[in-house]
Formats: structure tokens, sequence, C-alpha cells
């Protein structure tokens, strides 16, 4: 549905999941991409598989180690020609709510945002006609959670994060939007991995979606791509929820 041919695009987490399915929708879409993840060896499946769709680079990055970021967001624009396009999905799945998962969940989640953004940021000013920014959220962030309190906590901060710098950078020439899914199921997701345990929450969460199921990871990288377009220019520091109507009744 979009062209992005010439347009170089960075995704965080983009090895497996969400995150693998976006950046083949950018692949396919013309752009040339950019990966990082933590994991060698998923990385390097990922590599092998999408570099066939087109111009692919990635690298490991371990994005809860702050010093780690900058030379990645570097290597990234160097393989790249620059960077026109950075999408924000790694997450921890930090959900306890004790020290470890606040720990992960602001590390990872929150923190890794910022400072990808911070790194990113002077080549994305050179980006014409106009940089962009997408964060991945969740509709965790709308909503209370007692069962996953510091997942929901730290997406409804990504929700006032994505607000305050589309303030900010849109003076600079970089657009800045958040997209929140609700459940997906695309390997090694969260509720893929219900799925396949035959846990009773994946039937239930299923109940709760108008649809009847989970959504298909290129259903959410297809909304990614429309908030990275033209077509969204004048979309600025909002956050989408793509979510099937899974929010319309509670759900």
């Amino acid at each position: 549905m979009f062209d992005f041919s010439g347009r170089r695009i960075m995704v965080t987490g983009g090895s497996r999941g969400l995150g693998r399915a976006i950046a083949a929708a950018f692949l396919r879409s013309g752009a040339a991409v950019s990966i990082c993840a933590r994991n060698s060896s998923t990385l390097a499946n990922a590599h092998e598989e999408l570099g066939q769709l087109g111009k692919l680079h990635a690298a490991v990055c371990d994005l809860s180690d702050a010093a780690a970021i900058a030379p990645y967001v570097e290597a990234a624009a160097d393989a790249l020609g620059g960077i026109d396009v950075l999408v924000n999905n790694a997450t921890a799945y930090g959900r306890a709510d004790d020290e470890t998962g606040w720990h992960v969940a602001f590390n990872v989640d929150l923190m890794s945002i910022v400072r990808v953004n911070r790194a990113a940021l002077p080549w994305l000013q050179l980006s014409q006609p106009q940089g962009v920014i997408v964060n991945i959220g969740s509709i965790a962030g709308t909503r209370p959670s007692v069962k996953a309190p510091a997942y929901g906590a730290i997406k409804a901060a990504i929700m006032h994060y994505t607000a305050s710098q589309a303030g900010l950078l849109i003076k600079l020439g970089v657009r800045v939007n958040a997209i929140a899914p609700g459940a997906v199921t695309a390997p090694g997701h969260y509720w893929e991995r219900r799925r396949e345990n035959n846990d009773p929450a994946y039937l239930e969460v299923c109940e709760k979606i108008p649809a009847g199921r989970p959504a298909e990871p290129d259903e959410i990288a297809d909304a990614v791509l429309f908030m990275a377009s033209p077509a969204a220019r004048w979309v600025v520091g909002q956050t989408l929820i793509v979510d099937g109507g899974q929010t319309l009744f509670g759900g």
C-alpha cells in the first residue's frame, strides 16, 4: 500500500515477532532497513530470511545497556546512508510487580526509546521532507492492570512521552507518533506463547475481541507503515490504537 523506496528505516527489536513483521513490511515496500536484537542467533536467522526481501543491516545490541545504543545507531546510519524513520519496538515484557519487573520495563521499554531517539535525532533531522519516529506501545497503557502493573504503567508513560516529544521535535522537522496494539499472535510474542501452551487466558482474550481473534502481525505493521508515510504527515503526537475493537467493551 505504501512506497518507501529510497527511505532508510531502523527497527529496534526487529529479529522476531512484531518487530520482524514491521521490518519485513518496510523491506517489501522498497525501504532499506536496519534491525537490532540482543540474541545473536535469532538475529542471524532474521538476517538470513529478511535479507532476501531487500537491503538489510542487522547488529547485536542489548538495549538495556545504555552505552551500546549510540554505537548501534551510528552503525545503522552508516550502513543505510542515514535514517529517515525510526521504529522503537523493543520490549522486555516486564510484567511482575517486583524490582525485576519494574526495572526491565523501565530500562528497556521506556529508556531505550529515550536513548535511541536522542542518538538518532541528528540523522532524522536531515531526512527530507521529514524524519519520523513511531513508538510501539500497547493498549495496556490505556487502563489499570493488576496482572501486569509494571508493563501497563510503562506503556502509559510511552504515550505521554510520545506526545511530549512530538511537540518538541516537530519544530525540528521530526514527526513523532505511537501505535498501541492489542493482543497479537506472532512467533515469540506473548499471546502466541499462551496459545501454544493452551493457556485459558488466550481463549479469554479472544472472547473479549469483537473480531474473535488476536491480530496478525502484518495488521499491526500496516498501521506502522501508515504512521511513517506521507499519508500521516499531519498526524502529530498521537497514539493510534490498533486492536480489532478489543478496548471497545473493556477487553
